[in-house]
């Protein structure tokens, strides 16, 4: 879906600003075509179609502040695109800082670089899609109850008041599938097609025996089968770790093909703050981004001891840092994202012996760890850095992330932290994630 945006102009311009409006929407369509669908220009005042998402303003004169009560009765998003650029021109900053403040507009955007641009373009077309009817499908039968029932007992996202809120503040249904079921499903694929599958999208590294691939690539067909059944699927995702009684493999490479070839991103463990997470973060953003459990250094052996680790690395600023793992690896990413990734033998004791998982590696440098928060009104931000990777023989972490905090924010990441799940997002992102929240109307805290 585009972004469906209402150009407003003035009733006062003259036949100069006239001309130099329409040669601004021309420039704008060109820029902006692939995120935004643009209506013909309204005067202000004039009536908005209800099928638009946003107003633009392409122009911006002094008429401005004589239709203040017009402008005031705007609630949808309200994009400043006044320079040659594509940006907010640097002379309507005391306009914006008019509307905000004046009167109290909490739903003007002046981005001031293209890319900015397109992240609150492609972030309003997200949440519309969201709104108008999307969905998440998730596979589990009795969550909690099953493998290392005293952690997973504790998680947010299987409670009726999580799923109830997501619908409201997001119009997402989480639609829920029987774990057992599918795996039975998965069991009676045809091994030859299944086969066939894997030859056709051969070229990643595969180290497991091929029992192991055929088995994941079953599990993959049987899902997508599922997901092409259901409307508008955004995120699916299973209680793979809780529930791998039910299994004979995991689901890590029916994730990547998901994303890959039918686009739709994942969850592990069915964490519905993280998928909700990811659909809101990568709507906008379409960086690399995937979760992995965080395992701050300031923790000691309360995070050690579950990766079966015997001290973190010695570091001179070790309370900044933190240990990036999930499932024996860095964490599932599709292999899009990554600069090294491998289908590998499991780890971990909890899920069956032919299971997969997915080792790969991120490129090193600036990231982001974001996660929206129980109550979804806040998404904390992180800034940090991937500075290596580091593994221990014999542990639950054979290849982790060392993570390195930007603003030596150790003790206050702590007091901040929402979930041991954090998703990671490759670049400098923190400045794109604060319009977001505003397209979402969430307070955006950044560490």
């Amino acid at each position: 879906m585009k972004t469906i945006l209402q150009p407003l102009c003035f009733k006062e311009i003259n036949r100069r600003e006239q001309e130099e409006l329409t040669q601004q929407l021309d420039r704008l369509k060109v820029l902006y075509g692939e995120q935004a669908e643009f209506l013909e220009p309204v005067l202000v005042g004039g009536e908005i179609p209800e099928k638009a998402h946003g107003v633009l303003f392409p122009q911006m004169i002094g008429a401005v502040f004589v239709h203040g009560e017009e402008i005031a009765g705007i609630k949808l998003p309200v994009i400043l695109m006044t320079s040659e650029f594509g940006t907010v021109e640097m002379w309507d900053w005391e306009i914006a800082a008019y509307l905000r403040e004046n009167l109290h507009m909490d739903n003007v955007f002046t981005p001031y670089n293209t890319q900015m641009a397109k992240v609150i373009l492609r972030a309003i077309s997200s949440k519309q899609t969201m709104k108008e009817g999307g969905s998440f499908l998730i596979f589990q039968d009795s969550p909690g109850e099953g493998m290392q029932s005293e952690i997973f007992k504790r998680f947010f996202w299987w409670e009726k008041e999580c799923i109830q809120s997501i619908r409201e503040n997001f119009g997402v249904k989480v639609i829920f599938q029987s774990w057992r079921e599918v795996n039975e499903k998965a069991k009676l694929i045809d091994r030859d097609a299944a086969k066939e599958l894997l030859e056709e999208r051969a070229g990643f590294c595969c180290t497991v025996s091929e029992e192991a691939a055929i088995r994941a690539v079953k599990l993959y067909m049987a899902i997508r089968d599922i997901v092409n059944c259901k409307e508008n699927v955004l995120g699916v995702g299973s209680n793979c770790l809780n529930e791998s009684f039910y299994a004979d493999t995991t689901p890590c490479l029916a994730w990547n093909w998901l994303f890959e070839y039918d686009h739709i991103l994942w969850a592990c463990e069915g964490d519905l703050v993280s998928l909700l997470s990811e659909t809101v973060l990568y709507g906008a953003l379409r960086k690399p981004l995937m979760m992995t459990n965080l395992y701050p250094f300031l923790m000691g052996m309360a995070a050690l001891k579950h990766e079966k680790i015997e001290q973190f690395p010695k570091l001179p600023d070790s309370d900044n840092y933190a240990l990036g793992v999930h499932c024996g690896y860095f964490g599932f990413a599709p292999q899009s994202f990554c600069t090294e990734w491998a289908l590998r033998p499991k780890v971990l004791e909890i899920v069956n012996d032919e299971a997969v998982a997915v080792d790969c590696r991120m490129a090193c440098g600036p990231v982001v760890l974001a996660k929206i928060h129980a109550d979804l009104k806040k998404i904390t931000v992180i800034e940090a850095e991937i500075e290596e990777y580091v593994g221990y023989p014999g542990s639950d972490c054979r290849n982790g992330a060392l993570i390195h905090y930007k603003h030596n924010s150790g003790h206050k990441v702590m007091e901040c932290l929402s979930s041991h799940h954090a998703i990671v997002i490759q670049g400098e992102a923190a400045p794109l994630i604060l319009q977001i929240g505003r397209v979402y109307g969430m307070e955006v805290e950044i560490l």
